[in-house]
Formats: C-alpha cells, sequence, structure tokens
C-alpha cells in the first residue's frame, strides 16, 4: 500500500521489474516461488491503484487486493520457503506451512461468506474485513510468512524475516495515524533482498540434492 494511486501504480511496476528479473536469474528450480513473490507484491500495488481509482468502495479491485494479502500471501511464502529448502531442513518447515495452509483457508472462506470494503482514509486506504478470532489468525498470518523466514538456514531469508516483521510494525504504527502508508516501501525493500538472494544462490548439482558451487 502507498499513499495515494500514482504511488502504487509506479511501486507496482517497479517492484514486478524486480520480480521479472529475479525469477531471470534463478538457478533452481526449487527458488522459483520465492523468486516471483515480487511479482505478486508489484500486482499487489497495482491493484491497489485500481482501489484508488474506484474512491474504494467493495469492487472487484477491493476484493482482489484482499485475496492476495489475506489467503495468498501466506500460503505463498510459507511454501515457497519450504520449497526453497534442502531436504533436511524441510521438516521444521513443515509447521508454518501448516499454518499457512489453515490460515488461508479460514480467511479464504471468510471472504467467500463477507464481503471488504475499502475507505481512504488520508492518504492511506483502510480495509475492512469481518475476520473471527483475529489473535489466533494474526498469529497464524505471522507463523506462515515472518516465522517460515525466520525458520530458515539461509541467513538472507532471515534477514528478510526480520526486515518483513520489523518493517510491518513500523508500517502498521504509521498507517493506524492516517498520516502516510509506507507498505510499498517495505515490499520494493524485500524485493531487492530477495533479488540478491536469488542471484547469490549456487548452481543445483545434477540430482539436485545438494547445490554444487558455479
Amino acid at each position: 500500500m502507498c499513499w495515494s494511486a500514482d504511488a502504487d501504480l509506479w511501486a507496482g511496476i517497479g517492484i514486478g521489474a524486480v520480480g521479472v528479473t529475479s525469477l531471470a536469474s534463478v538457478r533452481r528450480p526449487g527458488d522459483a516461488p520465492l523468486a516471483a513473490l515480487p511479482l505478486l507484491l508489484g500486482a499487489h500495488q497495482v491493484v491497489e491503484a485500481a482501489v484508488w481509482h474506484a474512491g474504494g468502495g467493495t469492487g472487484p479491485a477491493t476484493l482482489a487486493w484482499a485475496v492476495i494479502a489475506l489467503p495468498l500471501l501466506p500460503l505463498w511464502v510459507s511454501s515457497g520457503v519450504l520449497a526453497a529448502a534442502r531436504p533436511a531442513d524441510r521438516p521444521r518447515l513443515l509447521v508454518p506451512l501448516a499454518a499457512g495452509l489453515v490460515t488461508a483457508s479460514a480467511l479464504a472462506h471468510r471472504l467467500a461468506a463477507r464481503p471488504v470494503s475499502a475507505e481512504i482514509r488520508g492518504h492511506t486506504l483502510g480495509y475492512a474485513v469481518d475476520l473471527p478470532h483475529v489473535p489466533l489468525v494474526l498469529a497464524g498470518y505471522l507463523l506462515a510468512t515472518v516465522g517460515a523466514l525466520l525458520l530458515a538456514r539461509d541467513r538472507l531469508l532471515r534477514i528478510l524475516g526480520l526486515l518483513t516483521g520489523l518493517g510491518a510494525v513500523v508500517c502498521a504504527l504509521l498507517w493506524r495515524t492516517e498520516f502516510v502508508s509506507t507498505w510499498c516501501a517495505l515490499a520494493a525493500a524485500a524485493s531487492l533482498l530477495l533479488l540478491a538472494w536469488v542471484r547469490g544462490r549456487p548452481v543445483a548439482s545434477a540430482d539436485g540434492s545438494e547445490p554444487a558451487r558455479p
């Protein structure tokens, strides 16, 4: 989320370009889901630009924004971290994946049953979603996203987890004041870090079990 329609649109285009570069740099098939994450984040920004232009409300753009932000993102991140991990590291990553599956299912069911609305509030957009058991849903969401990254063995993914967790707190505090929305800056920083991660990954060995250094 950015502070205006134009900011969201240009941020989305830039983040999407990082995603294209990231995907083009993939050396290991299992890295593709995380490498493609900036494409999803960029699309999210572009969708929100449409929400701005619509003046908020409950239209298709608002629903598309909510689908990406709520059920899709925790499932994408938790499964992407698992796919990129070495076989020996995968058992512990099943925990955030399970959290992502449960959380995504609950959120998808809620979006199918209840409307979601958006409202322009100063330089921010506020989204209203009727969620049950908010503390439990939030805990599952954070475990599937930030938790999966922090449990990864890769140093850059753990740094990404810290950046995402701390950045989300700062962005949420600024957003609640309705002064300015800075989530797009966090998405851009995360996307650049993912690009650095992809480019630093070793080439997969012939059997795919252990990486072979280029």
